[in-house]
C-alpha cells in the first residue's frame, strides 16, 4: 500500500514508534534515526529482555524499520540528516519545541524547500507546550482515570498505555491523510497543510466519545462504572460458576433475547425491562437477578446459550490465552493490527543499517528486505533474524 513511501523516524518511546511502525506494517521504507550512546530509551526499559539484550518493550512497536544512529549536535550528521530528509516523503519526530530549529533544521523552511515532504510532530500538549508527554500523566489530566475503577476506589489508569497508541495511530492517520491530499491532481498543498502535529493530550480528550458526550448533553460530572456501563443494562462483569464473564446487551430485543437464554421468563414479562430507559432505573434488582443465576452454571454453558440467541457475550482472557488466539512472536511482536499490513523485518539493532545508509542514503533500502506488495507475513524467533 506505501511501498517506496520513504519515512524517517526522530521518535523514541511509543507513540511515535507505534506510528512509524504502523507506517511501515503498510509497507513504507522507516528509517529510524537513534540517539548515540544507546538509541531509543525504550531498548533498556526491562525485564523482560531477550537473549540479545533488547527489552520486550522496544521490540513491540518497532518491526519494520532500520536503524541508523546520528547526533544532531554534529555538523556532519546534520547534513547526513538534511540529504535524508530531502529524499523523505514523511518525517516524523516526538522532541520538544525548538529541537530542529536550534539546529538549523527548521521543519518550516525544511517544507517550503520540499514540497513533497509531510512532517509530523506527536508532543505531549501541543505545539506551543514544552512539558514531557507521559501518557500516565496525560490519562489524569484528560479525565480518563476519574471514569476507570470502581465506583468506590480511586481514579486508575488504563492497564495499557492507551494515550499514547490513541496519538500513534492519529498520527499515522494524519500522516496518510497528508499523502492522499499531495496525491491529488491540482497545486501541491501548502506548507502549512504539510505541518501535522497530534498531541497525546488533544487524542485523549477526543477519546473520551460518548462519555464526553454525556456530559455535554447532561450537564452532570461523569463518573466510575467499575465494569459496568452508564448507558447500558446489562453492560458488565459477571461470575459464572467457574469464571468471569461479560454481557453485553445492545438493544431491547437482545434483553428479551438474553433473559429467555437465561431460562428468566419473570424478567421477559416484566415491563419495566423492555426498554433500556427502564433498565437503566431498574439497574440495582435487575443486575442482582442476572448475578445469581449467572453463578448456577459454568461460563461455557452460558456463552453458547447466549451466543444461540445473539447475545454478545464472552470470557475474561488473559493476555497469554489472547496471544494463543491471535498469534504474534517474541521477535516480531503482535500481528499488525491494520490490513493488508505485513512483517517483513525485525526490530532493529541500534544502528544496524548505519554503514549502509552512510553509504548510499535512501537507495540502502533498494534490495533484501525492502517491501513489497506480495510479501507475506513472518513470524521469527531470535534465531530468524536477518
Amino acid at each position: 500500500m506505501l511501498h517506496g513511501v520513504r519515512v524517517l523516524d526522530f521518535t523514541r518511546v511509543l507513540a511515535g514508534p507505534l506510528c512509524t511502525m504502523t507506517l511501515g506494517d503498510l509497507g513504507a521504507d522507516v528509517l529510524k534515526v537513534e540517539r548515540p550512546g544507546g538509541g531509543d530509551e525504550t531498548r533498556g526499559w526491562g525485564p523482560p529482555f531477550a537473549a540479545d539484550g533488547e527489552s520486550a518493550y522496544y521490540r513491540s512497536v518497532n518491526r519494520n524499520k532500520r536503524s541508523l544512529v546520528a547526533d544532531l549536535d554534529d555538523p556532519e550528521d546534520r547534513r547526513l540528516l538534511a540529504e535524508l530528509i530531502a529524499g523523505a516523503d514523511v518525517v516524523v519526530d516526538n522532541f520538544r519545541p525548538g529541537t530542529f530549529e536550534r539546529r538549523g533544521l527548521s521543519p518550516g523552511g525544511l517544507l517550503a524547500s520540499h514540497p513533497r515532504l509531510v512532517w509530523c510532530t506527536i508532543t505531549g500538549f501541543g505545539a506551543d507546550s514544552d512539558r514531557p508527554g507521559y501518557d500516565y500523566v496525560v490519562q489524569a489530566e484528560r479525565g480518563w482515570m476519574s471514569i476507570t475503577g470502581e465506583p468506590t476506589g480511586a481514579p486508575m489508569k488504563v492497564g495499557v498505555a492507551l494515550a499514547d497508541v490513541v496519538a500513534g495511530k492519529d498520527a499515522a492517520i494524519a500522516v496518510l491523510g497528508a499523502l492522499v491530499r499531495r496525491g491529488r491532481r491540482g497545486p501541491p498543498p501548502a506548507a502549512e497543510e504539510r505541518r501535522l502535529v497530534v498531541s497525546l493530550a488533544r487524542s485523549a480528550a477526543a477519546a473520551l466519545v460518548n462519555v464526553a458526550q454525556n456530559v455535554l448533553v447532561s450537564g452532570e460530572e461523569a463518573r466510575r462504572w467499575g465494569n459496568a456501563h452508564p448507558n447500558l443494562v446489562p453492560y458488565q462483569l459477571f461470575q459464572a460458576a467457574d469464571r468471569d464473564l461479560v454481557v453485553a446487551v445492545g438493544s431491547d430485543a437482545q434483553w428479551l433475547a438474553c433473559a429467555r437464554a437465561l431460562d428468566l421468563p419473570e424478567l421477559a414479562a416484566d415491563e419495566r425491562y423492555r426498554t433500556n430507559a427502564g433498565r437503566l432505573g431498574g439497574r440495582a434488582d435487575l443486575v442482582a437477578a442476572l448475578a445469581a443465576r449467572l453463578r448456577e452454571r459454568p461460563a461455557a454453558e452460558w456463552l453458547a446459550r447466549l451466543a444461540s440467541a445473539g447475545v454478545p457475550a464472552g470470557v475474561v482472557r488473559s493476555v497469554l490465552e489472547t496471544i494463543g488466539e491471535e498469534g504474534g512472536s517474541a521477535l516480531d511482536g503482535m500481528p499488525p493490527s491494520v490490513p493488508p499490513g505485513r512483517v517483513y523485518l525485525p526490530p532493529p539493532r541500534l544502528d544496524e543499517h548505519g554503514a549502509a545508509v552512510r553509504a548510499a542514503g535512501w537507495a540502502a533500502f533498494d534490495g533484501p528486505g525492502r517491501p513489497t506488495a506480495d510479501a507475506a507475513p513472518s513470524y521469527g524467533d531470535d534465531a530468524s533474524r536477518r
